[in-house]
């Protein structure tokens, strides 16, 4: 399968190892800065028949690749997307899908029309710690669900921002909710049923002044099921990223996924005791060298596989819009300090600009 990658930043190396470890066959790459393509090629031995190019569009005109990976600043996703589907090209969109809700919606309805698949790439459904746990929501062991909680507690300095200059803006990014908890947010929401009812919402930018966006983010949200969520997600941490956690509780079970990125079983009870939970906690453990994980490998081999089988990807396009709706209406909801029903069906983060001048 001819495999091509627009934009060669800070998680393209998890893609292209990614597209290795399938054994895609990679004609590509795309960069608006030659040296990070220079990079990327030396340190995954990329062979020099591999062509560079700065402009997407000719890539996919002259390379037609089946498959593309879109790893360029959020706020270019659609933008990118769109022209892939359009050209008959299946995609993976690093997080979030786009940056609007109507973005989202056309790369849904664009991709149905073109008859591509689209995965969203929220690589950490894929962790071993949160498949168990989903099967165990599939199982029915938590019996009713009464809430989950996501814990994003990360740090970001000036050194991280001053990098990427879109970081942190409204036009190109959103904040901490956006960019680096919304995995974690995903996940809640896919835990407890996917529908919400309300969501109310509090963001504030405490230690990055020289960001538009928060860096600092709390919401409670009212699922259509009866059951709650509670996101606490932040990049102030001192000195250091300190833990990525995930708690489920019901009326039958307790579980909580922990680590650097929800990557290990730190608790794990039910009333059925059908399994040890030191066996699980062992079984299920992983180590990853960063917050990125282990799941772009297995995710890739899910769209490889959903492309040969005409079915949707395991995470599709809707569930990357579903994240990005739950992000914007904690925005909405903290802008204008009220509470956000859903359906949510407009909203961007072009429109919070100025939200903490």
């Amino acid at each position: 399968m001819k495999y091509a990658l627009i934009g060669c930043g800070r998680i393209s190396p998890n893609h292209i190892a990614a597209a290795q470890n399938n054994k895609l066959d990679i004609v590509a790459i795309c960069d608006i800065e030659p040296s990070c393509m220079v990079d990327k090629a030396l340190k995954f031995k990329l062979s020099n028949s591999i062509n560079r190019y700065t402009d997407y569009r000719d890539m996919i005109q002259k390379e037609k690749p089946e498959l593309v990976a879109i790893c360029t600043e959020s706020g270019k996703h659609a933008e990118i997307a769109l022209y892939c589907i359009k050209n008959g090209c299946n995609c993976i969109i690093e997080k979030p899908i786009a940056l609007s809700i109507a973005d989202a919606d056309a790369i849904i309805s664009e991709s149905i029309k073109y008859h591509v698949k689209v995965c969203a790439c929220h690589q950490n459904r894929f962790n071993k710690s949160v498949q168990v746990i989903r099967e165990a929501i599939d199982m029915n062991r938590f019996g009713r669900l009464f809430y989950g909680t996501a814990h994003i507690r990360w740090s970001r300095d000036r050194e991280y921002f001053d990098r990427a200059p879109w970081r942190g803006t409204w036009k190109q990014d959103g904040g901490a909710l956006m960019n680096q908890c919304i995995h974690n947010i995903d996940l809640l929401r896919w835990m407890m049923g996917n529908e919400v009812d309300e969501v109310i919402g509090m963001t504030d930018r405490l230690n990055h002044s020289y960001i538009e966006a928060e860096d600092m983010g709390i919401a409670l949200i009212k699922f259509k099921n009866g059951s709650y969520g509670i996101v606490e997600g932040t990049t102030d941490i001192y000195p250091q990223n300190l833990e990525e956690t995930l708690y489920i509780f019901g009326e039958k079970g307790t579980v909580k996924a922990g680590g650097q990125s929800v990557n290990v079983i730190e608790e794990w009870r039910f009333s059925d005791m059908l399994d040890d939970p030191n066996e699980i906690k062992a079984k299920f453990h992983e180590t990853p060298p960063n917050v990125y994980g282990y799941g772009h490998t297995p995710l890739y081999a899910d769209v490889i596989n959903a492309i040969h089988q005409d079915r949707q990807p395991y995470v599709n396009a809707m569930d990357g819009k579903r994240a990005l709706e739950l992000v914007l209406a904690i925005y909405k909801s903290a802008a204008e300090g009220c509470s956000v029903k859903f359906p949510f069906e407009k909203g961007a983060t072009i429109d919070f600009r100025g939200r903490f001048n």
